[in-house]
């Protein structure tokens, strides 16, 4: 069992606390840490905690906790992991891990150093789809991966920090490409260093200093491609799809908006939909299990299996350092309007690869570029000729 302190009150905090007092059943909220005394009360008589405070370090060294739960505004995550490694308390954290790299590293550092478990609260690298589609990956299913797509976008998040540059550190690049950039580096590979990013962000409709729509390329090591489209400006709800393509497959992904559970409703009795949802009438396009579907049980789960047998989770705050670190270049990218190279003074992934080169032998003199039935009945090959460089077609009998 893991006595936890959620730290954060707010949605996320609600969306932890209830799938930490479901899947497993066992793990409970015993502490809460929020800034405002009605917004710690509130939480606790909501979920049985025996403790709340506003006061962060009482509730962090508070005997009765196991466990930190860190569910808080971008910028009060490094004080936080700094207070847990010091009373020497394990702690996951959501996403993202800091507001650029150098405060991501720092986090990593001190809880290596003070030996804590650490693990980076990445749900969408958890959800029963997502989950399934990298066992195909793993598998070999879809061959050398070529290039992994990921998009987020929805009308904007739900607290008022979010919108604040400061605190949160970006806009929608940063709240949504976090995830983004993740499912791709473990599609592609996360031991596949990133080379350098090209960005484009722009605000285009919200009054705010940080951006509200980005669109970024990530080039790997290996030749890969990731890609991420992020909005805080897209309309219809919460639009969450994933692509892969790989020299043997494809696989398509929607978590979210379109899943097969469509409802019409006038609105009578309708109340809380889906995260994100803009309306209760009309069309519908509600959650089976919402916490589920977005990867929360499965995420908490590996978290405290992994803390239990003294084992690394699947996404760790390296991972989230990482991330943390290919969305500076795409910062610095969106600025200069060119790529730009991904700084990581620390990798801990493989070194010196370069693109694959995948070449089909047809026969001796040729290699197969595509085969393929025509639309007239003809089957034929087309071929590239190993001495000439020649690309030539033949007809099959």
């Amino acid at each position: 069992m893991q006595r936890i302190a959620m730290l954060g009150g707010g949605f996320i905090g609600r969306f932890y606390a209830e799938s930490l007092h479901g899947q497993r059943s066992r793990d409970r909220v015993v502490a809460i840490y929020a800034r405002r005394e009605e917004t710690a009360k509130k939480f606790a008589d909501d979920y049985g905690c025996s403790v709340w405070s506003t006061d962060m370090e009482e509730v962090i060294a508070h005997p009765d906790v196991d466990m930190v739960c860190i569910a808080l505004p971008n910028n009060l995550h490094e004080p936080a992991v700094q207070l847990c490694a010091k009373h020497k308390k394990n702690v996951v954290c959501t996403k993202p891990l800091g507001r650029n790299a150098d405060e991501a590293l720092r986090m990593v550092q001190v809880v290596e150093e003070a030996g804590i478990f650490a693990g980076y609260l990445e749900d969408l690298c958890y959800t029963p789809k997502f989950l399934k589609a990298m066992e195909s990956v793993k598998n070999g299913a879809l061959g050398r991966i070529l290039w992994a797509k990921s998009r987020e976008t929805h009308p904007g998040p739900h607290s008022n920090w979010f919108w604040d540059k400061e605190q949160a550190g970006g806009g929608c690049m940063l709240d949504l490409g976090c995830h983004c950039v993740e499912i791709a580096r473990n599609f592609i590979g996360k031991d596949v260093r990133p080379v350098e990013v090209m960005c484009w962000a722009a605000t285009q409709v919200k009054p705010i200093d940080a951006e509200d729509h980005a669109i970024a390329l990530v080039k790997y090591e290996n030749g890969a491609i990731g890609q991420f489209e992020v909005s805080w400006t897209f309309r219809g709800g919460m639009d969450l799809r994933d692509e892969v393509m790989g020299t043997e497959g494809t696989i398509w992904i929607n978590n979210f908006l379109r899943t097969g559970f469509e409802m019409f409703t006038t609105g009578k009795g309708a109340d809380y939909v889906a995260e994100k949802a803009e309306s209760n009438t009309g069309w519908l396009f509600p959650v089976g299990d919402e916490v589920n579907d977005l990867g929360y049980n499965h995420m908490f789960t590996d978290m405290f299996f992994a803390a239990e047998e003294g084992r690394e989770a699947a996404e760790t705050f390296y991972d989230g350092y990482v991330v943390n670190a290919i969305l500076d270049a795409a910062y610095k990218s969106a600025e200069t309007k060119q790529w730009e190279p991904v700084n990581l003074p620390v990798w801990r992934g493989k070194e010196g690869l370069s693109q694959e080169q995948t070449l089909t032998d047809y026969d001796e003199q040729h290699y197969l570029i595509k085969e393929e039935v025509t639309h007239d009945g003809r089957h034929k090959v087309i071929l590239k000729e190993k001495a000439s460089g020649k690309i030539v077609e033949r007809d099959l009998v």
